[in-house]
C-alpha cells in the first residue's frame, strides 16, 4: 500500500536512535523527508550517513529541547531548509527515574522539560505550518502513565500529559483537518532499554520475566513495528483517525497477564 508520504517534511525528534530511529527509517523508505532533531549532532550524523548509505535520505537539525529556545530554533531551521512542515513526530524522552521519595522539584521540573514540555513547544511552533499544509501530529507515549511502574514520578507524569495532549489538540486542531494521535509503547527493545536492564541483578533473569508476561509471541515489541503505526497514523490512508491511544505491545498493558501464565 502507497502511504502517499512522499516528499512530506517530517520532524522526528530522537530520530537518532532507537524507537526515533526506526521511525525515521520507516518514513524514508515511505518517500518522506524525515528530520532528525536531537541535541547530540554526532548522532544525528550517524544516522544520516548510515541511512545514507542504504540509499535513504535523511536530515538533521541540532537542538536541546529540554530549553525551550531551541525548540522554536530548530523548528525554523526545518522551515528554512524545506519551507514546510506535514508532520511531526513527538519521540525524544527518557525515563529518567525522578520518583517521589527519590526526587526534588528540580528534578520533577527537569524531568518535565525534557519529556513533556518540548513536545507542547514543537508543536506551537510548528503549528502555523502543519495548519497550511493539513499535516499530521504523532505522539509517542508510555505506558507508565496507565500501570505505573514505581520509582519514576515524572516521566509517568509527562506521560500522562503526552495522552490529554493528544486528546486536547485532536478537539482544537479540528478546524483545521490536522490529526492528532498517539503511539503508546510497553516493551520495546531499544539500546536505552538494555542499558537499563544491566543496571538490575541479574538482568537475563529480568528480561525474561518480562518477555513472558508480553501476551503476543512473548516477545518484545520492535521499533520497526512502532515505526510502521507510526507511518501509517501520518499517512492519509488514516484520514478519519484522531485523538486515539493507540497501544503497539502486544497486549500488554490491557489483555488478562493470567494468558501467559
Amino acid at each position: 500500500m502507497d502511504l502517499l508520504l512522499k516528499d512530506k517534511v517530517i520532524i522526528v525528534t530522537g530520530g537518532a536512535k532507537g524507537i526515533g530511529r526506526g521511525i525515521v527509517e520507516v518514513l524514508a523508505k515511505e518517500g518522506a523527508i524525515p528530520v532528525i532533531v536531537g541535541r547530540n549532532e554526532p548522532d544525528n550524523l550517524e544516522a544520516v550517513d548510515t541511512l545514507d548509505t542504504e540509499g535513504l535520505k535523511v536530515y538533521q537539525v541540532t537542538g536541546e529541547l529540554s530549553k525551550p529556545e531551541e525548540c522554536e530554533k530548530v523548528v525554523q531551521e526545518v522551515l528554512s531548509l524545506f519551507g514546510r512542515i506535514e508532520g511531526v513526530v513527538n519521540n525524544a524522552g527518557v525515563n529518567d527515574g525522578v520518583g517521589l521519595e527519590s526526587g526534588n522539584y528540580e528534578k520533577f521540573i527537569q524531568s518535565l522539560h525534557s519529556n513533556l514540555i518540548h513536545y507542547y513547544l514543537i508543536v506551537h511552533h510548528a503549528l502555523p505550518a502543519l495548519k497550511e499544509s493539513k499535516g499530521a501530529i504523532l505522539n509517542i507515549g508510555s505506558k507508565t502513565a496507565e500501570t505505573g511502574q514505581g520509582g519514576t514520578s515524572a516521566y509517568a507524569a509527562a506521560n500522562g500529559g503526552r495522552n490529554a495532549l493528544t486528546r486536547e489538540w485532536a478537539v482544537e486542531l479540528l478546524p483545521y483537518g490536522i490529526r492528532v494521535n498517539a503511539i503508546i509503547v510497553a516493551e520495546c527493545y531499544t539500546p536505552l532499554y538494555e542499558k537499563w536492564i544491566r543496571t538490575l541483578p541479574n538482568p537475563e533473569e529480568k528480561l525474561a520475566s518480562i518477555v513472558s508476561k508480553i501476551p503476543l509471541e512473548n516477545r518484545m515489541t520492535t521499533a520497526e513495528e512502532i515505526a510502521n503505526m507510526t507511518a501509517f497514523l501520518l499517512s492519509p490512508r488514516s484520514s478519519h483517525t484522531t485523538g486515539q491511544l493507540i497501544h503497539v505491545d502486544g497486549g500488554y498493558v490491557h489483555l488478562d497477564r493470567a494468558i501467559s501464565e
